[in-house]
């Protein structure tokens, strides 16, 4: 986060759209921030069974040290993803999107009278055009050329976008370096 110009202490809200081990084991590093040097309080807003299964994260993470020493000084909130509501003063609507067999949860996201659309990981169906559908910006996962098992293709990205062109989009989750025409790290790239 420093290295983009983040202050992980001014992050009041972390939105996540399901528990695979590539969307949530980067977020120890964070949390041992908000813990031990910027206490501010954090909401995370998730699928069902967000609490336990942080919890336990952190308790991988950290041992016995959780429970004695850390857990105490996490200002935090755990919240379940509602079809609507408001989490850390941010009104949001959840989509449930598809994404193998557990899914994924999208989000729209009202910040500063825009919406953010954010989709984490996703197949390209019906319901990631609900969740994009007069979005500000969305954020989408394109993982890679061609067929790609339970995510969306480069080219059914560039077809998302064609139907929502006052859409502006972010594309990640992007593979790197392991096919031909991949990117590179924080490479931005059209498609």
């Amino acid at each position: 986060m420093f290295r983009c110009g983040v202050d992980p202490g001014a992050i009041d809200a972390v939105f996540l759209t399901h528990f695979h081990g590539d969307h949530t084991l980067g977020l120890p590093p964070f949390v041992l921030h908000r813990v031990f040097v910027d206490p501010r309080p954090v909401t995370f807003v998730g699928p069902e069974g967000l609490e336990a299964r942080l919890e336990a994260l952190w308790e991988v993470s950290w041992g016995q040290d959780w429970q004695l020493a850390m857990k105490h000084r996490f200002n935090v909130a755990y919240q379940v993803a509602e079809p609507s509501g408001t989490a850390a003063g941010y009104k949001y609507e959840s989509v449930k999107l598809d994404h193998g067999t557990s899914g994924s949860s999208g989000y729209r996201i009202q910040v500063d009278g825009k919406v953010l659309a954010y989709s984490g990981d996703t197949e390209a169906t019906a319901p990631l055009d609900e969740l994009v559908d007069g979005a500000d910006v969305a954020i989408v996962e394109a993982t890679g050329p061609g067929d790609v098992f339970s995510h969306m293709s480069w080219e059914a990205a560039s077809e998302l976008k064609a139907r929502h062109p006052k859409t502006r989009f972010l594309f990640n989750h992007l593979y790197s370096g392991t096919v031909d025409g991949a990117v590179n790290d924080l490479e931005v790239v059209d498609v």
